[in-house]
């Protein structure tokens, strides 16, 4: 089967891989459409040095059940990405994500991703979706599920008032994870012009980094009770500090540099709580998927551009470099090219 593989760092190629066969605990899926995540632009560009040569990324996934388990072939599915031990105290909770021995398809050289003609998966991993539903939208769940999951580890109200920074496609994420959380009062920071109208026609509030204060004050009368940082820079982290209200919750779920300056007194004397996010409980990933599973157009507009497989190297290089939209491009199987664009 054809599969894109990455290199080194800026070259990608279309490779053959031996066809994936499941063992009695797997399921092979066709693959239908795979999202570039951020974290597979940063491994491409060498940014984040997590990739090896030869290595098949990819993680957003939606496709159909070829073989394996006891779903019919042919059922649309997602799957959840992160394989972990399943026994100890976090894989008990169903918070597999921090579990200390888990590995992330498409992430771990070790276990090739998605972006290819198939992918095999653990059953347990695999959450299936409405036949109702766009095909495209079920590799946003994902991510999805990713934004989602940070603002519920700042414990949401419908009294908050929350400011996202950053509205790329995990801010994004984020804001519509707060709606669903039952948060009205949402403010995104973003410079890009793009990002922040496709934000307001989604009904969301917008402003650019340098007017968070002003504009928090103007529309919502107040600083910021939840924050989620989006970017994870020292500047964004600074801004949540300062823009948020003593004993703010300020979650973290931006992976913008390995290492930030904060200034502690800003947390000390405030008491304000930092919070960590990563990816997303087993809970939240199969609430995001039958959220999406049950039909939600506005999620259109998070879909720049469908690029088919062979054309994966060009799409790779074009997002690293900022090149065309500015949120999700979708890498395709050409098979399956027709199948979406018929939906």
């Amino acid at each position: 089967m054809h599969a894109l593989a990455y290199l080194k760092p800026w070259e990608m190629s279309i490779i053959d891989r031996p066809e994936p066969i499941a063992t009695v605990d797997e399921v092979v899926i066709d693959v239908l459409a795979t999202g570039i995540c951020g974290s597979d632009s940063h491994g491409y560009s060498g940014e984040n040095g997590r990739r090896v040569s030869g290595q098949v990324m990819g993680h957003e996934t939606v496709g159909r059940v070829s073989a394996g388990g006891t779903i019919a072939a042919g059922t649309l599915v997602t799957f959840n990405p992160i394989i972990s031990c399943g026994v100890c105290e976090f894989c008990r909770a169903g918070d597999t994500q921090v579990c200390p021995d888990a590995i992330v398809i498409g992430v771990d050289p070790s276990l090739d991703g998605s972006f290819a003609e198939r992918v095999v998966v653990p059953a347990r991993n695999v959450v299936v979706l409405s036949d109702e539903m766009p095909i495209t939208h079920g590799a946003l769940v994902e991510p999805l599920a990713v934004g989602y999951h940070a603002v519920m580890q700042g414990n949401p109200s419908s009294d908050d008032i929350l400011l996202v920074i950053g509205g790329g496609p995990i801010g994004q994420a984020a804001a519509i994870g707060a709606r669903r959380a039952g948060v009205e009062r949402v403010l995104v920071s973003e410079p890009n012009d793009q990002r922040r109208a496709l934000l307001e026609d989604l009904g969301f509030a917008t402003t650019t980094p340098d007017a968070v204060a002003e504009d928090l004050t103007a529309k919502f009368g107040g600083k910021a009770t939840l924050v989620v940082d989006a970017v994870g820079l020292s500047a964004t982290l600074g801004s949540a500090l300062r823009t948020s209200v003593t004993r703010a919750r300020i979650v973290l779920v931006g992976m913008g540099e390995p290492q930030m300056t904060v200034q502690p007194y800003d947390l000390t004397v405030g008491e304000r709580s930092l919070i960590g996010s990563y990816c997303y409980s087993e809970a939240h990933f199969r609430s995001t998927a039958e959220w999406v599973s049950q039909g939600r157009p506005e999620l259109d507009a998070l879909i720049d551009r469908l690029v088919p497989l062979r054309n994966g190297p060009d799409a790779f290089h074009d997002v690293a470099k900022g090149i065309g939209g500015v949120n999700k491009t979708l890498v395709v199987s050409g098979e399956a090219l027709a199948q979406i664009s018929t939906r």
